[in-house]
C-alpha cells in the first residue's frame, strides 16, 4: 500500500519527503515529522500506535489506514480531540466501500422489520493480510448490530440466534471482497463490493491527506465523502 499511495501522491501532485519502515527507524524523529504537512501511516498492527501516537506527539496530522488495533485506536482519537491534534482514521479508504458503509446501515434498518432474514458477513483478502476479520468487515458488522434489533455481537465462530456470523477467507492475492447476505426461507438479499486492485484504497487515503491539511480533530471518510 505504501509504494501504490507514493505513486498515487506524486500523479496528484505532492512531494514525498520521508519513507520510514522497519529498516530506518532512526530517521523517524520528531525534527523530520514537522517537514512535512501531513503523514500517511499504512503499516502493522503492532507498529500503528506507536506511529500515530508519536504524529500527534510532533503536532503533525496523520492519516491512518492501518487495522487490527481498534483497542488503542480510541485513545488517539481522543488525544486528537482534546488536544487540538489532527488525525484522520478508516479502516477503508476506498469509495465503493465507503458507500457500501452507508448503504449497510440504511439496509438494516430496512431489515430490522424482517425477522424471517438471517444476515451473515463473508470477506476475502490475500493472504499476507495480518488481521482476521478485516477492519472493514468489523465496521459492517457493528453497523448492522446497531440497527438490528435481533443481533448484538459478531462472532467468527458457531453464531447464536443473537450473533452475526463474519467468515473471514485469504486467498492468492485478493485485494478485497465483501458480502453483505440477508437470507430467508424464500430468497437471498447481497450486498457486495469486490476491489480490483489496491489503487482504489490509496486515492482515499491521499484524498483524506489533503482534506486534512488545515484541520483539527478526528475525522473518517464519512466527514470526507459528506454522507
Amino acid at each position: 500500500m505504501g509504494k501504490i499511495i507514493e505513486q498515487v501522491a506524486i500523479k496528484r501532485g505532492h512531494q514525498i519527503l520521508f519513507k520510514f519502515d522497519i529498516n530506518n527507524q532512526e530517521e523517524f524523529t520528531e525534527e523530520n515529522l514537522k517537514k512535512v504537512d501531513v503523514a500517511i501511516e499504512f503499516t502493522t498492527p503492532e507498529a500503528a500506535y506507536h506511529n500515530v501516537k508519536k504524529c500527534l506527539e510532533a503536532d503533525v496530522p496523520v492519516v491512518s489506514g492501518t487495522t487490527g488495533w481498534l483497542e488503542k485506536m480510541e485513545e488517539l482519537r481522543t488525544m486528537a480531540i482534546t488536544h487540538n491534534k489532527a488525525f484522520f482514521y478508516s479502516a477503508n479508504f476506498s469509495i465503493g466501500v465507503n458507500v457500501l458503509f452507508h448503504i449497510n446501515r440504511i439496509l438494516a434498518r430496512i431489515m430490522n422489520q424482517f425477522p424471517q432474514y438471517e444476515v451473515s458477513i463473508t470477506e476475502t483478502h490475500h493472504i499476507h493480510k495480518k488481521d482476521a476479520p478485516s477492519g472493514t468487515a468489523i465496521k459492517l458488522a457493528n453497523d448492522i448490530i446497531s440497527n438490528l434489533d435481533r443481533k448484538n455481537a459478531w462472532t467468527m465462530e458457531q453464531a447464536t440466534p443473537e450473533q452475526l456470523h463474519i467468515t473471514a477467507i485469504r486467498e492468492d492475492e485478493i485485494p478485497g471482497i465483501h458480502n453483505i447476505v440477508y437470507e430467508s426461507d424464500f430468497d437471498v438479499l447481497e450486498l457486495k463490493h469486490s476491489a480490483k486492485s489496491r489503487e482504489g484504497f490509496a486515492v482515499g487515503a491521499v484524498m483524506a491527506a489533503e482534506f486534512l491539511l488545515g484541520k483539527r480533530g478526528f475525522f473518517t471518510m464519512e466527514d470526507l465523502l459528506q454522507f
